[in-house]
């Protein structure tokens, strides 16, 4: 049994006739945080979103090579994609809470899979928030909307939301991007804890923060992986000429 939480062998994606990914093969360890860097336009993000078939919402977007989850191929026509997002949750770089209250925010998918009992709801939605280390701060403010948070619990509520359906991976695109530094702080110190229950995936532009929560790092570059390898060996003792130049700021 492969110790992977999920894994690509020569994964393709085209936009069209544009391919954005070329031949990508990479496996991601369980209980692991690894982090996606690279320029902008490189993939990254492309490559993220194949990991629970996101890019199948795209028109015209064509992904081909096995996805391996759980040792399954889930890049399939008859695979339940509702289904697989559940296992495989996403965060967006901009939070996008429902217009709804915190705590509806929290219940919603819940009550699609059918869970119901208010009992039952109360508890995911405090375990989830606690999860997200948002608790604290809106407990007493369940019913207000989520709308109402700042930009950095909102996030933190996304986090909460996607976790509340119990997945065992996160897709993180650029999660803290949009946020000041304290929230920015505080979204690393979540990911960093999380990682005891998920395998992360995180797509960052921020080479420090890669350096600091990654256990892993890739090096994307015109939609290849160029390098893959501890985070500590990428930044301080890359193999390629090209991920030396990138993570040392001296690219292009």
């Amino acid at each position: 049994m492969t110790n992977f939480a999920i894994e690509t062998t020569k994964l393709n994606v085209f936009y069209g006739q544009k391919q954005a990914i070329k031949e990508v093969s990479l496996g991601f360890p369980k209980n692991q945080v690894i982090a996606l860097i690279g320029p902008s336009g490189c993939g990254k993000s492309t490559y993220l979103r194949s990991l629970n078939r996101m890019n199948d919402e795209i028109e015209g977007c064509r992904t081909e090579g096995p996805i391996l989850y759980h040792g399954r191929d889930i890049n399939t026509p008859s695979e339940d994609l509702y289904e697989l997002r559940k296992n495989i949750g996403m965060v967006f770089q901009k939070p996008n809470p429902f217009t709804k209250s915190i705590y509806k925010n929290i219940t919603f998918a819940l009550k699609r899979h059918g869970i119901t009992d208010k009992r039952v709801l109360a508890e995911r939605v405090e375990k989830s928030l606690r999860a997200a280390a948002l608790w604290e701060e809106v407990k007493d403010i369940l019913t207000k909307s989520a709308l109402s948070l700042s930009g950095g619990q909102q996030q933190r509520l996304c986090i909460a939301r996607t976790v509340a359906t119990e997945p065992d991976i996160l897709l993180l695109d650029e999660p803290a991007s949009a946020l000041d530094p304290i929230s920015t702080s505080k979204i690393e110190t979540l990911i960093t804890a999380l990682k005891e229950f998920y395998t992360i995936i995180i797509v960052t532009h921020n080479m420090q923060q890669a350096a600091r929560i990654s256990d892993k790092t890739a090096f994307f570059y015109l939609g290849e992986v160029v390098e893959y390898d501890d985070t500590a060996k990428i930044f301080t003792n890359p193999t390629h000429e090209k991920t030396q130049a990138y993570v040392s700021g001296n690219f292009g």
